[in-house]
């Protein structure tokens, strides 16, 4: 069976030929990329880029090689990513004209201005976690379809937030959770969900720690980036480095490690494999009912997720794995055996489990075309496509309901249908964090 055949309503993507002669280039012949294969403009869908450090890069990337979508603006706070992003664009589609020349591609500064022209169809967001709520409202509300990175959100009310935005204005939503469409994933939930390991008696995801508060050095503020802006929502602080790592090819942002951008590696890495055990478990629209921290206030990984089923999610390592692969992944532990899966790899005890094909009655899941693909897909047909935000929003929550167990450490009753902590007015204090003026989530 397949998963997310809920159809939406279709909206009309081509755009007022007045429209058009006001924003360059949106309508010009199919050759005009001097590719005579390329679809004809006016069937192209329009994309703008909010956030172009190094994940977006990779997107950008993608798009630009479709040839049913077309890239109109990016938008960046910082000034060296911002231009590199927008020659990018240009140096592509010049190299496919004739004339070996293009500049079509707007670059902003600020995303409001890239939301407000007409000509774009579709964002996709890559923005630090702190920013991601704000632009997703403001996008709804323009009447965008989104494509937005994991983890989703830097609190519940956030998640849930995008929820209610997303089907107020019906749009097309992506969450970047890029393993649900990696075979290897798919299988061993199909696996899972088709009773390969017998009756699910716990789950193992091992990822890394929580976040913690910032409490980095002031540095001198390197000119070409817009230091306020990139804070946005978060507290005003001191410029570091660390927090906004500069260049083209910067490392992997460490601005994860902080509680006022981040949920740490247990929303990183955790929005991908929490998201696996959601589905593995059939529980894309729920979630656990009780949150249970680790005995020691001091440790960093063995929450426990409890759902009304009796299932147990635990973070942390399986103390009998299937395989002597260590890292991050999920295990799957049944009556029957169990089942590991990682990026490129899986594992079984008893090794049959997953050497035997799955039969025509076995449980199929949703078979991704590839993540971006998926979604340029699903935004023509107007369906939801493989990690609907309401997926992405619940698989970040299981992981915002971990953190805050170990922040405060406390065991908490989370009700997955109403989106609240049971009788718990302390904890229901802590789905959402105050914002710093001017940004606050938009009414939508």
């Amino acid at each position: 069976m397949k998963t997310h055949q809920r159809g939406i309503n279709r909206r009309d993507f081509l755009r007022s030929a007045a429209v058009a002669a006001a924003t360059v280039p949106v309508i010009v012949p199919g050759t005009a990329l001097g590719d005579d294969t390329k679809s004809a403009a006016s069937e192209r869908l329009t994309l703008g880029f909010i956030g172009v450090g190094k994940q977006n890069r990779g997107h950008l990337g993608y798009f630009l090689r479709q040839d049913d979508a077309q890239v109109l603006a990016v938008c960046d706070v910082d000034t060296t990513r911002r231009e590199n992003a927008k020659d990018m664009v240009e140096k592509r589609y010049a190299e496919q004209r004739k004339n070996g020349a293009y500049k079509g591609c707007a670059a902003y500064n600020d995303f409001r201005e890239l939301l407000a022209r007409k000509d774009i169809d579709a964002v996709v967001i890559a923005t630090p976690d702190h920013w991601h709520a704000i632009p997703v409202l403001e996008a709804c509300k323009a009447g965008k379809d989104i494509y937005c990175e994991k983890p989703l959100s830097l609190t519940i009310h956030e998640a849930k937030a995008m929820i209610d935005a997303v089907r107020k204005y019906n749009r097309v939503f992506q969450t970047g959770s890029q393993q649900r469409s990696s075979s290897e994933f798919r299988l061993a939930c199909e696996l899972v969900r088709s009773g390969r390991i017998g009756k699910v008696k716990t789950v193992y995801v091992n990822v890394g720690s929580p976040s913690r508060w910032c409490d980095l050095p002031e540095q001198n503020l390197e000119p070409g980036l817009d230091w306020d802006r990139w804070l946005g929502p978060a507290p005003k602080r001191p410029y570091n480095s660390v927090l906004s790592p500069r260049g083209v090819h910067d490392h992997f942002p460490d601005w994860r490690n902080y509680r006022e951008y981040s949920g740490g590696m247990m929303t990183d890495w955790g929005a991908h494999h929490f998201d696996i055990a959601q589905w593995g478990l059939g529980m894309d629209d729920s979630g656990p009912v009780q949150i249970i921290p680790p005995e020691d206030p001091k440790a960093q990984r063995g929450v426990r997720y409890v759902y009304a089923n009796g299932i147990e999610v635990i973070h942390g390592s399986d103390p009998n794995p299937p395989t002597t692969r260590r890292g991050v992944g999920v295990t799957f532990v049944g009556s029957d055996g169990r089942i590991f899966v990682d990026r490129g790899f899986k594992a079984s005890d008893p090794k049959e489990i997953i050497a035997q094909p799955l039969g025509e009655k076995d449980v199929h899941l949703y078979k991704s075309p590839g993540h971006q693909r998926d979604w340029l897909n699903c935004v023509r047909a107007r369906k939801r496509p493989l990690c609907d935000v309401e997926i992405g929003a619940r698989s970040v929550t299981v992981c915002h309901l971990g953190n805050l167990a170990y922040w405060n450490h406390r065991k908490l009753a989370w009700d997955p249908k109403e989106w609240r902590f049971v009788q718990d007015a302390e904890a229901n204090k802590w789905l959402d964090r105050e914002r710093r003026e001017p940004w606050q989530l938009p009414r939508v």
